[in-house]
């Protein structure tokens, strides 16, 4: 079995932000990182959002997004809640786009403008970011694994955690949940 993405704290994470922002296409790249992060999508879907998929007619976040099957690892279409605090970030990051139109992916690229990452490219853009931050063992699937720990952490049940991350099967989402130190420390205090 290959070994699993690093889960980030709350440390790492403000260090990857911090070397982003001081970096080209910080916008963008934060946006993309907090959306692996705070709703837990897969690169791929991440890579494939659409403007229109993201920002209602009225120019606002949506609370949710709805995936189509084509956009989805299993084919299957879903649903992804948007915290305020996602919508939030994503609006500032959409303030920073030039003409958007519904059609066009929401995470643009220098190479390929409004057609985006492919899901190839954005795993290596997240290897080079994390890389260059100086977070081992971090790849473009730390933001999704962080996202289940941290709610599984919070006391969120593994069935709500399968139907947020989209998968199929319990067993794979308690693939994804963390056990460290501090998560058993918080247990055992529970007593």
């Amino acid at each position: 079995m290959s070994k699993q993405a690093k889960t980030l704290n709350e440390r790492e994470l403000r260090r990857v932000l911090d070397h982003m922002a001081t970096r080209k296409h910080a916008a963008r790249n934060r946006a993309m990182l907090l959306v692996t992060y705070l709703a837990g999508l897969r690169v791929g879907e991440s890579a494939a959002l659409r403007y229109g998929d993201v920002v209602g007619p009225d120019g606002t976040v949506l609370p949710e997004i709805q995936l189509t099957p084509d956009q989805t690892k299993g084919g299957q279409s879903r649903t992804v809640f948007v915290s305020q605090r996602l919508r939030v970030e994503l609006a500032q990051y959409i303030q920073t786009l030039r003409d958007p139109q519904p059609q066009h992916r929401l995470f643009g690229t220098q190479k390929r403008g409004v057609a985006g990452f492919t899901a190839n490219t954005l795993t290596q853009h997240f290897h080079h970011l994390y890389r260059a931050a100086g977070l081992v063992g971090a790849s473009s699937h730390s933001g999704r694994r962080t996202f289940i720990t941290t709610l599984a952490s919070k006391g969120i049940s593994v069935r709500v955690l399968q139907s947020l991350a989209g998968h199929r099967s319990m067993a794979t989402t308690q693939c994804y949940i963390d056990v460290n130190d501090d998560i058993m420390r918080k247990a055992v205090e529970l007593v």
